[in-house]
């Protein structure tokens, strides 16, 4: 790695699986920390072999969100383990894990424990649930998160069931959020020389992106009704935010609308926003100049009881143009809108290449090259280089070496397969 790099020379042990936890390892080791996944002999991480696409080869799942670490493995119910990891423990600044309540204690690992090997550690954990929650024995995954943070329920057309969203809600966002736990936490080692502990829990993580609903139930609870929601004036209201199909969220009316080709293309779709400001573009957009004296539609409370009818409207306009053509006419007036984009869109998309949105990974000993989402954050002075996920055990003899073993005590630790 290159010496710029902002996190190099911070430690982290990464005893995490599966996708909440690697999400949150795996983005600080792409801006510089030197992170050593910490993974069972023989297995290693689950996703290693979910989901394969190459047989006897590391699943994309696994790759996706294990690159620029490191593979250390390591059986710590063997007492020969015991020692390898309280010696990562002296020499490391942060751990970071995702095991069910009680698993570090039961390993011999208590937070007590921890600070007496390195009072500066910071021990960061990804929870189904907050300490001390009624659920906190509950075991967590991505969609349960999403029915337990509120997203599910909010999701969806009213007249269908709660909806889950394909988005991370649950796992890569409360990674994300963990991140930044670590971060500040590392901030506050600075001024007091003390580690401490950091929990983010998944359905913590969920509700903190559904806090405008949270808005929502508040107003409701107040006033009744919801008036951006396509349920008014027309509708009823119970005494819970109702879901909204594609209502847009932030009180500008949007709906997702067919655009040519919807018959046989199930994303020949764009997104496309009432936003006020634009309400004279929007007229002469779709050749509707009358509009804009209106008075049924010049004011955004004039337009709601004819809403349906105005993305009828529009939708009529885009029959004989594709998502692509008709977002290239809109944005020329400055008209909020997006093309519904597929997964393989996003893949081939050149703009995304270029910005490192989406990376080329070459090098993999067994893959070759393979193509991944690169770093969200973009930076004047920093540009992560991604580079290939971990073998299982690739960098054991490595980081033993570091830990001050001789090649014959690393060959003592796996005839005792503590490694």
């Amino acid at each position: 790695m290159s010496s710029n790099k902002p996190l190099n020379g911070i430690k982290i042990i990464d005893f995490t699986h599966v996708q909440a936890g690697p999400a949150c390892t795996q983005m600080l080791a792409w801006f510089g920390a030197d992170v050593i996944k910490v993974e069972r002999p023989g297995s290693g991480d689950v996703t290693r072999t979910q989901l394969r696409d190459i047989p006897d080869v590391d699943a994309l799942y696994f790759t996706m969100l294990n690159s620029n670490k490191r593979s250390l493995t390591l059986d710590t119910k063997q007492p020969e383990g015991k020692v390898v990891l309280e010696k990562l423990i002296r020499g490391s600044d942060v751990l970071v894990e995702n095991f069910g309540p009680g698993a570090l204690d039961r390993m011999g690992f208590t937070w007590e424990r921890i600070q007496e090997l390195n009072p500066r550690m910071i021990v960061a954990s990804v929870k189904g649930f907050s300490d001390g929650h009624h659920y906190d024995d509950l075991k967590v995954y991505e969609n349960v998160a999403q029915c337990a943070g509120g997203a599910a329920s909010t999701t969806g057309f009213w007249d269908g069931p709660p909806t889950v969203s394909a988005a991370a809600l649950g796992d890569s966002n409360t990674g994300m959020h963990l991140a930044i736990g670590i971060l500040t936490a590392i901030i506050g080692r600075q001024q007091t020389g003390k580690g401490q502990r950091v929990a983010c829990a998944m359905q913590d993580a969920v509700l903190n992106l559904c806090r405008v609903k949270m808005r929502d139930q508040l107003r409701l609870d107040r006033l009744g009704y919801l008036e951006e929601y396509p349920q008014y004036p027309h509708g009823t209201f119970s005494d819970v935010v109702p879901r909204g199909g594609n209502a847009g969220g932030g009180g500008q009316p949007g709906w997702v609308l067919k655009c040519k080709g919807w018959e046989t293309d199930p994303n020949a779709y764009i997104y496309f926003t009432v936003q006020g400001h634009a309400w004279a573009p929007i007229c002469d957009a779709i050749g509707k100049p009358e509009w804009k004296t209106d008075p049924d539609y010049m004011t955004a409370k004039a337009r709601q009881p004819h809403i349906t009818q105005i993305f009828a409207t529009i939708e009529d306009w885009l029959a004989d143009k594709t998502k692509f053509e008709a977002v290239d006419i809109l944005r020329k007036f400055d008209i909020p809108c997006s093309p519904v984009l597929t997964m393989k869109e996003l893949l081939h998309d050149e703009s995304l290449r270029k910005s490192g949105s989406i990376v080329e990974v070459k090098g993999h000993k067994e893959r070759g090259s393979y193509f991944t989402v690169g770093s969200p954050i973009k930076f004047s002075d920093l540009k992560p280089e991604i580079t290939p996920s971990p073998l299982l055990g690739e960098h054991s003899e490595e980081v033993l070496a570091e830990l001050g073993y001789s090649k014959e005590q690393i060959a003592n630790l796996r005839e005792a397969k503590a490694v």
